[in-house]
């Protein structure tokens, strides 16, 4: 534990270690990179590892093991926007419209499944769970309202946004 107020609690450090370890993995990499290019356009802004502020949370209320001050999906959608000026935003208040959590060999959909309930908690609209073993994507409305695309396009009612899995498994 750190100072009063900033202390910083994670279920095991194994799952927090595991989590980190994606970083890195060709396919995960390759995949976020791919994602970002097809989520960005003049409606969206994407972002890659962007720091979401959960300070706010009442973790108590929540059924998860994962408790820290801040989460880090693979890609945050936002609405258009440019940098930010003159600084940069260290742990984003603003949470995103979408999230996407790319599952890598390392992973258990368990822990990704733990994150979109403090997702959804926090007021993010839709998540995404990549899974680029099965070459498939789930799109999230609702911890209990999910579509899973593995052929064709993939579609996010709620955000308007359409996409082909062919651009994303290349």
């Amino acid at each position: 534990m750190t100072q009063a107020g900033t202390e910083r609690l994670v279920s095991t450090p194994d799952k927090a270690e595991i989590l980190e370890e994606a970083v890195g993995l060709f396919n995960h990499s390759y995949l976020q990179i791919r994602l970002g290019k097809v989520l960005d356009s003049e409606t969206y802004t994407a972002c890659a590892e962007l720091s979401l502020d959960t300070s706010e949370l009442d973790f108590e209320k929540l059924e998860v093991k994962l408790r820290r001050d801040e989460v880090k999906p693979d890609i945050s959608l936002y609405p258009k926007r440019g940098l930010s000026r003159p600084r940069d935003i260290l742990r984003m208040k603003e949470m995103p419209l979408l999230v996407v959590e790319i599952l890598s060999p390392r992973q258990g959909t368990d822990e990704i499944l733990e994150k979109f309930q403090v997702y959804f908690a926090l007021g993010i609209r839709s998540c995404w769970l990549v899974d680029p073993a099965l070459e498939t994507i789930a799109v999230y409305a609702s911890m209990t309202d999910r579509t899973i695309f593995s052929t064709g396009d993939i579609v996010d009612d709620d955000l308007k946004i359409c996409a082909s899995l062919s651009d994303i498994f290349v």
